[in-house]
């Protein structure tokens, strides 16, 4: 499932940096959408974990670990995993999967401050449709990460990158025999596109950018 990089996007002009409140303000007034069929179906969720310091405002990422059987080995991705009969509902999920995944554990301290729209995964060969809720964390303390087996690396993205529409690139995804065009980025080298850049696309349309329209062709 590796695309190929096939052209830049058109050169677009410089925005204004984001603060971390103002996305916590916008997401205040956030009214994300729900998917009916999510009690017919499997469900999951991802934290979405922004930060802000003296370089700016930035996004924390993961690059999934290569594993046979993983449809999603070797992508970049955010924390995030299937709801387990522990977990009362995805916020439960999205907090214990960042910690066993990367060793982060997101307290009281470090609020849920809103949420994206619940996407439906595409059902693939013996996998059924799942419904994934993002929830969008803000984190003001230095932490260390502690990745288990599933990890490969954890990414620190910088949010004015995202927000410049002329670092979008274009891919070509194989799926079987079809070449499908997509929308991506590339950051020193980590390739963003599918599932996470369908959620990171709906927080840049939160914050009044864009992104074109093969973006949203990019579901997995």
């Amino acid at each position: 499932r590796n695309g190929l990089i096939i052209s830049p996007s058109s050169q677009r002009p410089p925005v204004p940096a984001v603060t971390l409140a103002h996305i916590e303000r916008t997401l205040s007034r956030y009214k994300h959408s729900k998917k009916l069929a999510r009690p017919l179906l499997k469900r999951s969720a991802v934290a979405m974990i922004l930060s802000e310091d003296e370089s700016g405002l930035r996004i924390l990422m993961i690059k999934r670990a290569e594993r046979d059987g993983d449809p999603w080995s070797g992508h970049m991705a955010f924390p995030g995993g299937r709801m387990e009969p522990v977990d009362r509902h995805g916020y439960d999920v999205a907090v214990r999967e960042t910690e066993e995944e990367i060793g982060l554990a997101l307290t009281s301290g470090d609020p849920c401050i809103g949420r994206l729209s619940e996407i439906m995964t595409h059902p693939q060969l013996r996998r059924r449709p799942m419904v994934v809720s993002p929830y969008v964390f803000r984190l003001d303390r230095h932490v260390s990460f502690q990745p288990n087996y599933e990890v490969a690396e954890v990414v620190w993205i910088p949010m004015d990158y995202l927000l410049d529409l002329s670092n979008r690139e274009r891919m070509v995804w194989n799926r079987g025999s079809v070449e499908i065009p997509l929308s991506c980025y590339m950051y020193n080298g980590y390739r963003i596109w599918g599932l996470s850049l369908l959620m990171i696309d709906e927080l840049l349309e939160m914050l009044g950018k864009k992104p074109r329209l093969g973006a949203r062709a990019g579901r997995r």
